[in-house]
């Protein structure tokens, strides 16, 4: 007997019981035990990161696990990075709320949204169209209205609305693009994963000071894939 109520419950908590799950309160112990109680300390990016409901920006069958310490795959061979991944590489970036923001990777829209939390204003660039079209759909319905989502090839950035303040780029590089670093505001800072494909990256922040580019590695990490167009 005590098993098959064991059983009923498991089933419950994974998914017959979705609307009961108090996400507001998952996502409080996911700021508390995953980004306070390890380096994450800027109080800007933690309020964006329990403001953000995370679970919003994954397939529903996953909403059980949004808060989880990991990435969780979005579909289209891609994946929504770590929390402490998302709040680290926004920390890093020492945003301010005039501050205009390139994300070169949307993905769900989930970083997209945790930086508009912060500043005034955020581009992003999504190469895959489906993902790059439901994130643009999601961060609407999310009242999301300072962002602006391009379907196109993030290597280019966007050169009509730069400079950029800051340049986040969520996807594994062999190299920095160069249009990037020509993006790239005087003072401004960029984050980006870069090493070698399907291998171990550096996350390396570059800081742009007098034209020149100050490089400093911050961890090793996994990222999926910098993708390109084919005829390029």
């Amino acid at each position: 007997m005590y098993r098959v109520i064991f059983v009923y419950a498991f089933l419950f908590s994974m998914g017959t019981g979705m609307g009961q799950i108090d996400f507001e309160a998952r996502r409080e112990n996911m700021v508390n035990t995953q980004l306070r109680n390890r380096d994450i300390s800027d109080a800007a990016t933690l309020e964006a990161m329990l403001s953000v409901p995370r679970h919003q920006f994954v397939p529903k069958n996953l909403w059980e696990l949004a808060y989880t310490d990991g990435p969780l795959p979005i579909g289209e061979g891609q994946t929504i990075s770590q929390p402490y991944i998302v709040a680290y590489m926004t920390q890093i970036l020492q945003l301010q709320p005039y501050h205009k923001v390139l994300e070169i990777g949307t993905g769900s829209g989930y970083q997209a949204a945790v930086l508009a939390e912060i500043v005034d204003s955020v581009y992003t660039i999504e190469i895959v169209q489906k993902l790059g079209r439901l994130a643009e759909e999601r961060l609407k319905n999310l009242h999301y209205t300072t962002i602006r989502v391009k379907i196109g090839d993030g290597y280019h950035g966007w050169p009509k609305e730069a400079p950029f303040d800051a340049i986040m780029v969520t996807a594994g590089a062999e190299q920095v693009p160069p249009k990037l670093i020509e993006q790239l505001k005087e003072g401004g800072r960029m984050v980006i994963p870069l090493g070698p494909h399907r291998g171990i990256r550096q996350l390396v922040l570059l800081t742009k000071k007098k034209g020149k580019i100050k490089r400093k590695d911050l961890m090793a990490v996994r990222f999926v894939p910098f993708t390109r167009k084919k005829e390029e």
